[in-house]
């Protein structure tokens, strides 16, 4: 079953299109890594799956609703962590996960017993009652993780959900990662720059350049299309050796700031 269907996907900010008539699908339980340079479209895509952004034009569907339609329903299927951090820091880590299941309608008895559950998954159960100011940028991510998982999503994104972090507290998150894809099901949606990263641990692969996709497969089938012997020198073979600059939607926005949204 597919879990998530892009069909025909569009949206552009002023003259720059961040995501061009892109197609794609995830089935339900899958680990699916979404690759492309910087201003590729990668973000952009997310905001569209995720209510944040509507799209020009296209079909999207999650979980079998329509964001356009039923964006509510659409929210209450997903999880997400962000590349910059969204806890309070002013907040303990038990307070934290507290607010967000009530905003998601988590029952108490049900919150209670969820919320024991992932802090011990995540190895933060004994720093419950500690202040989220005081952890460190792996203990951060790690109390991320449990929170989007709170409601029971059926869909968990992450975009770049280990940047800036060490080898072994990124090993370590994706090791938590897969045991939750495995354990309860969820299908696992997300961005990264490390391509090591991608080809250990996404089952599909799709790669995103100029707002178009221009290669979906596993690593081994991107590796074999490009001849090559690793996913990055396929990545690079792809989308070019260039450095990219900023994503079109931030490119417009900071414009459209500074012009005071002139035409």
């Amino acid at each position: 079953m597919e879990i998530i269907k892009v069909k025909n996907l569009s949206k552009c900010f002023g003259k720059l299109c961040a995501v061009n008539d892109v197609t794609f699908s995830v089935k339900e339980g899958e680990v699916f890594a979404f690759l492309g340079p910087n201003g590729a479209g990668k973000s952009t895509t997310i905001k569209i799956l995720t209510t944040l952004l509507k799209p020009d034009s296209g079909e999207v569907h999650l979980n079998g609703f329509n964001p356009a339609v039923s964006a509510d329903d659409v929210r209450k299927s997903f999880g997400i962590i962000f590349q910059d951090p969204s806890l309070d820091d002013d907040l303990t880590a038990l307070e934290n996960l507290e607010i967000h299941g009530v905003l998601y309608h988590v029952p108490k008895e049900l919150r209670a017993k969820r919320i024991e559950e992932l802090l011990k998954i995540v190895e933060l159960w004994d720093r419950r009652n500690d202040f989220v100011k005081n952890f460190s940028g792996g203990m951060k991510r790690r109390l991320e993780i449990a929170r989007g998982l709170l409601h029971h999503p059926k869909i968990f994104f992450l975009d770049e959900p280990t940047i800036g972090l060490d080898p072994q507290t990124r090993n370590h998150i994706w090791g938590y990662i897969k045991e939750l894809n495995k354990k309860e099901g969820i299908t696992i949606f997300f961005t990264t720059h490390y391509m090591e990263e991608a080809q250990k641990v996404a089952n599909r692969i799709a790669i995103i350049d100029h707002g178009k996709i221009v290669a979906q497969g596993t690593a081994k089938e991107l590796k074999a299309k490009t001849k090559t012997k690793t996913l990055e020198d396929a990545f690079i073979k792809l989308t070019g050796k260039e450095i990219r600059a900023e994503s079109a939607e931030n490119s417009f926005l900071r414009m459209h700031k500074v012009w005071g949204g002139r035409k």
